[in-house]
């Protein structure tokens, strides 16, 4: 497996050499689905998890044997805008209940049989608040984008992502907006516990941050607008890819954290899957925008990995059956 070395610069994402999906395996796994004891396609989208599956992994019959989960957590200058009812204390405070393993994402990482690593970024150093300046140099996204990078596993077969940080709701509406358009209203949402009065106040932060770091590329938009979990999410999108590891991506954050991938070019995101769709009222519109159906829709807006880790459970499903099931030959029907 190809692993990538760090960026240097934001611009190399777009000259990177990254591999596609073996066609030759998808069309043996669509074969295989053809021949296994059931109706055609009445496993529904499952049959074309295991197909996705076989194109990335380069097998007719893939297996999941390692599942790595991420969680990237960061903190944000915008809260200086009031966007969060809470401190970015609870930020560092979550990790360390990652650690102890007191979260949602640690139970259903067990059930899932995902080995889960949480990676701090600078919790101690938030981002600027984007409403007065960049958010990021371009020399901390990149930093940041590499950490993510670094951080996965290239011998896993299948990686899950999440993030944890107070005010990344409102990052995700910006990224969202300033990407794929729309009105600031229709990106924002409630986010850990916003108001009324809060969500105004988000949509107002959004459309005045958004405009003023207009005219920028995608790439700089992450900067700009993104944090640093976001920039690690990016980066570990890269280094997954590179090492033919399809993704799940859970909901609105991990969404909106790779639009600017989308933005500068969507086929960098042909090895990811968006596990769930969140709650939040913005998601779906993104999803719409990146042309992608969600596996799940079980009205969640956790965060922290937790619809992936659901997702990585109907994956495995997928799998299971079109490895596990009989062919109409070899139990001896038709």
């Amino acid at each position: 497996m190809k692993s990538l070395t760090p960026l240097a610069s934001l611009d190399a994402i777009l000259s990177l050499d990254l591999p596609v999906p073996d066609i030759g395996s998808m069309d043996a796994a669509r074969a295989r689905q053809a021949s296994l004891t059931k109706p055609p396609g009445s496993l529904g989208r499952l049959e074309d998890l295991a197909v996705f599956m076989a194109g990335w992994r380069g097998t007719a019959r893939p297996r999941i044997d390692r599942a790595q989960a991420l969680v990237f957590a960061g903190n944000h200058g915008i809260c200086a805008q009031g966007v969060n009812p809470y401190p970015q204390a609870v930020t560092a405070l979550m990790v360390r209940n990652f650690a102890a393993g007191g979260a949602a994402i640690n139970q259903l990482c067990r059930v899932a049989d995902a080995a889960l690593s949480v990676v701090a970024l600078d919790l101690d150093r938030p981002t600027a608040d984007f409403t007065q300046a960049p958010a990021m140099t371009e020399a901390d996204c990149l930093a940041a984008l590499n950490r993510g990078l670094a951080s996965v596993d290239p011998t896993a077969d299948v990686l899950i992502l999440g993030e944890m940080g107070i005010g990344n709701s409102t990052v995700s509406a910006a990224l969202a907006h300033a990407i794929c358009g729309g009105a600031p209203g229709d990106r924002i949402g409630r986010g850990t516990g916003s108001d009324a009065a809060g969500l105004a106040r988000k949509a107002d932060v959004v459309a005045r941050g958004v405009a003023l770091h207009a005219g920028l590329d995608p790439l700089r938009l992450l900067a700009a607008l993104g944090g640093r979990e976001q920039a690690a999410i990016c980066g570990a999108v890269l280094a997954a890819r590179a090492a033919r590891i399809p993704v799940l991506l859970d909901g609105y954050i991990c969404t909106a954290a790779v639009a600017p991938l989308h933005g500068a070019n969507p086929a960098l995101l042909d090895h990811c899957l968006i596990a769930h769709q969140s709650a939040e009222p913005g998601h779906a519109r993104l999803c719409a925008a990146m042309a992608r159906q969600p596996i799940l829709s079980l009205g969640m807006a956790l965060g922290e990995g937790t619809g992936a880790a659901l997702a990585l459970m109907v994956l495995r499903g997928a799998l299971a059956c079109h490895d596990g099931m009989a062919t109409f030959a070899e139990a001896g029907i038709g």
